[in-house]
């Protein structure tokens, strides 16, 4: 993780003692202090939170309908063959 070399925003977080002896431990523990400590482990689960939401976790069974219709796809309905000449229309005029 990089981070600046000047450090100019502030953040400010009320903390229980027990969490608060526990943090101190876990950054001595990793010889840092307890400042980076923190700031290093609220950006490992913003990041971490980050990459989960744009994953998309899907069942077994899902997984097989998805390969299923990617494989062998329905027949275009009539709404989207209706949209896809919309689309197309829309184009002719755009060029």
């Amino acid at each position: 993780m990089s981070q600046p070399a000047n450090r100019t925003t502030r953040l400010e977080a009320r903390i229980s003692p027990d969490a608060l002896t526990m943090v101190k431990r876990a950054a001595e523990i990793q010889g840092r202090s307890l400042s980076d400590f923190v700031v290093s482990a609220a950006h490992d689960a913003a990041q971490k939170t980050i990459e989960e939401s744009q994953i998309i976790r899907l069942s077994m069974e899902d997984q097989r309908a998805l390969a299923e219709s990617i494989l062998n796809p329905p027949a275009p309905t009539r709404a989207l063959r209706r949209a896809k000449a919309a689309h197309e229309r829309l184009i002719a005029k755009s060029r």
